[in-house]
């Protein structure tokens, strides 16, 4: 059986930054060795994606394709969306190829499944989640599939969606991703910031951000890889395609405690010379191990504490304090690393209050780095509305949303009278983060 995996567009401009789609390239790797015949797609590469997708399809001319819908928009405060070129794209198969299964999964698929099945007769099944068991069952027994976890199949009028696996043990079942399948040297040089290349070192988060769905697909348990595994990937791309620079996917890389540190011991021990960064936790940060991620080849902490003050913190429920945050960015600004800050604007209960409270946080925060000079940006986002999170009921409470906004197009939390407010502090941080790069005081 042939079978595509495609990446649906995941940018919405050329100039956007691109990311290895290392999800599909998973599930290729799992499925290539049952006597599967496996390409792959990712259309964020081309300059005329359909076109590429177009001439993939007639020349490879799949019986089964996968297609991955990572992101539904842009996030960033973007208005656009990325659902009509995922439209396009599914009905581009149907049509050249009407006897063609066609199989979605992603990220951005498991947030609206049945929506999204619904406004697309053309998905013959789904998977919700994680997919390296489900897919390969599912290609085996297409005509008549068993209830595998996550599946989204049709029932009459109605899909019926599985709940998602969060079982893959990925100390002992997972399979480093076979590269070869896609050629990570398309993406070295592509992008200005990110590092397009990431390396996945566990599954699921214990936290319960409000605004999150890591939790609800992934679950809550911590699934490690094994540190030297997770080593011996990053090693392996080192020497067989020159990439210097790794990012790590998971939602928090700096937990459980000791875990980065065996893989920094690890990096260290066999003298390897690579850059990576990662989303840290500012609790779980310390002066010593912030010293071994620095020597180990950290080059970026990047922070997501998203509340500016203690009542945003509360309530957008990241079990964090201010002091919390200021510990981690003394502590950070110390080293000769690049620090990133993410901050959510607007958040329920915003008040002249909190607004004032952000504010001195933010010029703390910049006291702290200006001697090193060692702050990248502070990123500020009103918060995407996502379904199913707590910060979903309080939209629906607070009168932000009715029963008729449709969340699978961009959605934010921004209701007056402080919608403008991400503006006013953008000012703010852009004058602070322009003077301190060009030492203006």
């Amino acid at each position: 059986m042939r079978v595509l995996l495609v990446q649906a567009l995941s940018m919405d401009e050329a100039s956007s930054e691109r990311v290895y789609p290392i999800g599909i390239v998973s599930l290729a790797t799992h499925i290539q060795g049952r006597g599967y015949e496996v390409e792959l797609l990712d259309m964020n590469l081309n300059a005329d994606p359909f076109g590429a997708l177009k001439e993939k399809l007639l020349s490879f001319r799949p019986e089964v394709v996968g297609i991955s819908l990572r992101n539904i928009d842009p996030l960033a405060n973007k208005t656009s969306s990325l659902i009509p070129p995922f439209f396009v794209a599914v009905r581009m198969i149907a049509k050249l190829l009407p006897q063609t299964r066609i199989i979605a999964g992603g990220t951005g698929f498991s947030l609206f499944p049945e929506r999204l099945m619904l406004a697309l007769p053309e998905i013959d099944y789904g998977i919700v989640g994680e997919a390296e068991i489900s897919f390969p069952a599912l290609l085996s027994s297409l005509d008549n599939p068993p209830a595998l976890k996550g599946l989204c199949l049709r029932d009459g009028d109605r899909v019926k969606v599985m709940p998602p696996s969060q079982e893959f043990d990925l100390s002992t079942n997972y399979l480093p991703p076979a590269r070869n399948l896609l050629d990570p040297s398309s993406y070295l040089g592509i992008n200005s910031y990110v590092a397009a290349i990431g390396i996945e070192t566990k599954r699921g988060c214990p936290f319960q951000c409000s605004y999150c769905v890591y939790p609800n697909l992934q679950g809550k348990r911590l699934r490690c890889r094994q540190p030297a595994g997770v080593v011996d990937e990053m090693e392996f791309l080192h020497k067989e395609y020159g990439i210097e620079r790794f990012h790590f996917n998971d939602p928090v890389v700096n937990i459980p405690d000791g875990y980065l540190e065996d893989i920094c011991q690890e990096i260290l021990r066999r003298r390897l010379k690579v850059k990576w960064g990662g989303f840290f936790r500012e609790d779980h940060l310390n002066e010593d191990n912030v010293t071994l991620f620095a020597k180990a080849g950290c080059e970026c902490f990047s922070f997501s504490p998203d509340g500016l003050c203690q009542e945003s913190l509360d309530i957008l429920g990241k079990n964090l304090t201010e002091e919390d945050i200021l510990k981690a960015a003394r502590i950070a600004a110390k080293s000769d690393v690049i620090s990133i800050y993410h901050f959510m604007v607007n958040v329920p209960g915003e008040n002249e209050k909190t607004i004032e409270k952000g504010i001195r946080l933010l010029e703390r925060i910049y006291d702290l780095h200006s001697r090193k000079r060692n702050l990248g940006t502070v990123i500020l986002n009103n918060i995407r509305i996502l379904p199913g999170t707590p910060i979903e009921a309080i939209a629906r409470e607070k009168g932000v949303i009715s029963a008729e906004t449709d969340l699978l197009y961009p959605t934010y939390y921004n209701p007056k009278p402080f919608e403008t407010l991400r503006y006013h502090l953008e000012t703010l941080h852009l004058c602070k983060n322009v003077f301190m790069w060009q030492g203006v005081k």
